[in-house]
């Protein structure tokens, strides 16, 4: 349930980051509410019409709960024209989509940022609900890290009892049957210890923490699991405090990492836009009517569109649809999306749009490697 809750959390967050349409109208307008005859409380311009023509701000206000209720279903559901009108554009004629409004139709659909929030929170939001989401354990460590822990605390506490009473035997002032007892205690915690360390030395029990193996380049191994079959490779950055400091978080509770680098991941989503940018500029570089400006709203409903296919297909996994054709469409819709995406948005021939497409294909990788450098990086703070 708790991951239930925080999914539906994590979607309300989203919609209402990107919310890009408020309600048409209020319950009480500025004249009534403010008593200023109709002037804009924002600026004090005179608003005869709906919206003030000085600042933009709306001529109409609400006071009431029922009015941010309402507020609320809008933020989070976007039910309003705009929605309808840039989902179908965006699924189907992406490129037509983008280019209309790169070229001024801004009222008409929804902003790349607003619909780009909203997706990318509600992806993560719906992951959470159907169960999609990092490990926080690895191998069931859980109850066995339980197990090692305790038996790492009854050995020391013995060792310390049998100092204890190694000292008090070294007395002159102990009579005999004070001394005939604590030799009886020391014989106790004797048979106890060697008890304990025959458990210790079952192969399914390990008290010590793995080992990071540093190669000669100066990556980090870091074991992920306790047979060292589960393990994640480091590079070197040359800063030692951020090195050692990464691999010793990752050492001692990769679970814990990977929940941050899955919070992580949606909090700094919006860094894919800026990193895309230059790799798109690159396939475009000698065309100068295209600018950054353009490569920006390429990316950025692109993405929209992909976390929304995630959507869709994770739902449909959870409905009972089969594996076999989700993973199939997760494989065929985005390349032809993307190829349609950049033929229309920016006008090129089939040809042109391919090689692009082959380039960008290899660019994406690029770019998702780099993300999760900067997630890595981010989590050793």
């Amino acid at each position: 349930m708790s991951d239930v809750a925080e999914g539906i959390g994590g979607a309300i967050e989203g919609a209402l980051a990107g919310k890009a349409v408020e309600p048409a109208r209020g319950q009480a307008d500025y004249a009534v509410a403010t008593g200023q005859d109709g002037a804009c409380p924002n600026c004090g311009t005179v608003a005869p019409d709906n919206f003030c023509p000085e600042c933009g701000q709306k001529t109409h206000i609400h006071r009431t709960l029922s009015a941010i209720a309402h507020d609320l279903v809008h933020g989070v559901l976007h039910l309003d024209g705009k929605l309808w009108r840039t989902l179908p554009l965006l699924t189907l004629r992406p490129g037509e989509l983008t280019r209309r409004y790169i070229e001024g139709e801004r009222a008409y659909f929804v902003s790349p940022m607003s619909m780009f929030l909203f997706s990318v929170f509600s992806m993560f939001a719906i992951f959470q609900i159907v169960g999609i989401s990092t490990p926080s354990t690895f191998d069931d460590q859980v109850g066995m890290e339980q197990v090692e822990t305790s038996l790492s605390n009854a050995i020391e506490n013995n060792e310390r009892t049998l100092r204890d009473i190694e000292a008090d035997l070294a007395s002159d002032t102990l009579d005999e049957n004070d001394r005939q007892a604590l030799e009886a205690r020391k014989a106790e915690v004797l048979e106890e210890l060697d008890g304990l360390g025959r458990v210790a030395e079952l192969p399914f029990i390990d008290t010590s923490k793995p080992e990071i193996e540093v190669q000669p380049d100066g990556t980090r191994v870091i074991p992920m699991d306790r047979d060292g079959n589960a393990r994640m490779s480091m590079s070197e950055t040359g800063i030692t405090w951020l090195d050692e400091g990464l691999a010793k978080k990752w050492q001692e509770n990769p679970g814990l990492m990977l929940y941050k680098l899955q919070a992580n991941a949606y909090k700094f989503s919006w860094l894919l836009i800026p990193l895309s940018i230059p790799f798109v500029w690159l396939i475009f570089a000698w065309k100068r009517r295209f600018g950054a400006y353009d490569h920006a709203i390429f990316i950025t409903y692109s993405l929209s569109f992909m976390s929304l296919m995630f959507i869709a297909l994770s739902v449909l996994g959870a409905a009972g649809v089969a594996l076999p054709p989700l993973v199939l469409a997760g494989m065929i819709i985005p390349p032809i999306h993307l190829y349609k995406h950049l033929r229309y948005a920016y006008g090129i021939g089939r040809f042109s749009a391919f090689w692009r497409l082959m380039v960008l294909s290899i660019f994406i990788w690029v770019v998702i490697g780099l993300f999760l450098q900067t997630l890595i990086m981010i989590g050793a703070f």
